[in-house]
């Protein structure tokens, strides 16, 4: 039998039914009236704390409101910067498909070239005629689809860059003349605006009064200058055929 238990009632020496006492302490701080805080600004008379400036950059603007606003504006430049390349290369790709596309139809016509000659002088004579005639016309259908376009008419205004010059005949009118063709020995081709053959011609001056007023027009707007009255194209000696 344990020894601190008696018979009077007590256990470990404290009688039964004694509670112990409680002691209480009061740990907050006292905060004198009219005090600034960090945490809670100036306390105010009644012991509560005034609310004290609101968190945030000095300026009124958040950072990260800032730093967004950054980063859309160089995502947008970006955009706009990679759409403008695109197509920049959209357009240099179709100009380069276009000049391939042209380059291979003239590589191909300009060799009939001279079976288009053949059928001319054959239809001139008074021979394309029978199958010869449909076996023509299927010809020149097949190389009009492909763009190409003959040039060189009698009577209309000289071009060098059109037209090669054989042969000169100058005016004796007074006053402003023109150089138009007067012969046209062989025919010029293109195709869009490439030149595969200039047109073989002999030309000839003429006062202005006797060309038509549109032919003229279309002389200023080409911008085409006229041989010498002494020479070939652009004043040199007149050309011979090939």
């Amino acid at each position: 039998m344990n020894t601190d238990d008696r018979d009077d009632g007590t256990v470990g020496g404290h009688a039964e039914g004694q509670d112990e006492p409680v002691t209480i302490r009061d740990r907050r701080k006292v905060v004198p009236e009219g005090t600034e805080t960090p945490e809670h600004g100036t306390v105010a008379g009644d012991g509560t704390a005034a609310p004290g400036p609101a968190a945030g950059p000095a300026d009124g603007v958040d950072p990260e409101v800032e730093k967004l606003t950054a980063e859309v504006a160089e995502r947008t430049a970006d955009l706009q910067r990679v759409s403008a390349e695109y197509a920049n290369y959209r357009r240099r790709t179709d100009r380069e498909r276009e000049s391939v596309l042209v380059g291979a139809k003239a590589s191909f016509v300009s060799d009939l070239l001279t079976v288009l000659d053949d059928f001319e002088r054959a239809e001139q004579h008074g021979d394309l005629t029978g199958a010869f005639k449909s076996a023509a016309d299927k010809v020149v259908g097949v190389v009009t689809k492909l763009g190409l376009e003959p040039f060189g008419v009698q009577g209309e205004l000289f071009d060098p860059s059109l037209h090669e010059a054989v042969q000169h005949e100058p005016s004796d009118a007074s006053g402003p003349t023109v150089t138009v063709l007067s012969t046209v020995l062989r025919r010029g081709y293109r195709i869009s605006d490439r030149v595969l053959r200039p047109a073989m011609v002999t030309v000839q001056d003429r006062a202005e009064s006797e060309v038509p007023a549109e032919t003229t027009a279309e002389t200023v707007e080409g911008g085409a200058e006229p041989p010498s009255a002494d020479g070939g194209p652009g004043g040199g000696e007149p050309q011979n055929p090939a």
